[in-house]
């Protein structure tokens, strides 16, 4: 893949204004009243998943609507003491996969509350959350880009954003955890909903956001060459008379406007041979971002960006902004 977006000196420029509704903070202000109508009562279930340096429960909390949303809670085991809790957002397509696949922030010494998308987990990770609006949804296979589009009602990342800042209220109230030092994580998907969360939720304390997908969707469905938003061009090209419709929806859903939203200290990462999500629409959102920030800058990846080596960095950053 070469480097198909602007250079470097151009992307640390390159901060597009805002495409945001009127609305913006009355549509999420109402949202968010009405899914805490449904009390914070998460459970956590022991699980026996064959770790003994890892305690492993299992999570079910209400997401959108009260719906009952899973994930996996892992913290170190033998620890008596609260620590610091991390909600990791996962990839498109999947879900909250096995309890051994998510063990680098317990082994570190941190609560990781690993939520479950409601829908996805029949792509490349297993799920086990329906989506359930209007009916129950098993999971299934992508994609969801065009799930409910017309209306930012009801439109399928309005219920999944709701999840994620939920998601932040569950793990403050779970077992062995600082309900102060909560962090939000994730990549591609996940890091664009590390971002709604850090614009919406209360009291973020740190944000790591990895070439983050969901944001400033209308380059991106111009120039992705791979990946999700190419369900949405795919739609546009058919719905030619609801285009105008399609983006008034997606500008509740920008990263780039949740990110102006939050405060809490960030580590974003970018990959700029990026076909999935390009390196313009990441710095968009980084540019915006109101909090203090850094970026990690892999010049030679694509949308897996610096994996191992960018966990690195994840642990020293939550070490400086949460402490051990």
């Amino acid at each position: 893949m070469a480097l198909t977006d602007l250079g470097p000196q151009e992307l640390e420029r390159y901060a597009p204004a805002r495409d945001e509704p009127d609305d913006f903070d009355a549509f999420w202000a109402g949202t968010l009243a009405r899914a805490r109508e449904h009390p914070m009562s998460p459970r956590f279930e022991p699980v026996d998943a064959g770790l003994r340096a890892v305690e492993v429960r299992d999570a079910t909390f209400p997401g959108f609507g009260g719906d009952p949303i899973k994930g996996w809670l892992l913290r170190p085991a033998g620890v008596t003491d609260p620590v610091p809790g991390v909600v990791t957002y996962v990839g498109y397509g999947g879900g909250r996969g096995l309890p051994h696949e998510s063990l680098l922030l317990a082994a570190a010494g941190y609560a990781n509350l690993v939520m479950d998308t409601r829908g996805q987990g029949g792509s490349w990770s297993t799920g086990d959350t329906p989506d359930n609006s209007p009916v129950p949804v098993d999971p299934q296979f992508p994609g969801f880009m065009t799930r409910g589009v017309g209306s930012p009602d009801g439109y399928y990342y309005r219920r999944l954003i709701t999840d994620a800042v939920r998601a932040v209220e569950a793990i403050r109230s779970a077992p062995g955890v600082d309900p102060d030092r909560v962090a939000v994580s994730g990549a591609s998907q996940g890091g664009g909903l590390a971002l709604a969360a850090a614009g919406l939720a209360d009291g973020v304390a740190a944000v790591l956001a990895d070439v983050p997908f969901l944001c400033h969707w209308r380059r991106a469905m111009d120039i992705a060459t791979d990946g999700p938003y190419q369900e949405l061009v795919g739609y546009c090209a058919v719905q030619r008379d609801r285009v105008d419709r399609v983006f008034a929806t997606l500008r509740y859903v920008d990263g780039v406007n949740f990110a102006a939203r939050a405060g809490a200290p960030a580590l974003f990462s970018v990959a700029l041979m990026d076909p999935v999500c390009p390196p313009s629409t990441v710095y968009a959102a980084y540019h915006h971002y109101a909090g203090p920030k850094q970026i990690s800058v892999w010049p030679y990846n694509g949308h897996e960006g610096g994996q191992s080596h960018q966990q690195v960095e994840h642990v020293r950053f939550l070490r400086a902004t949460l402490g051990a």
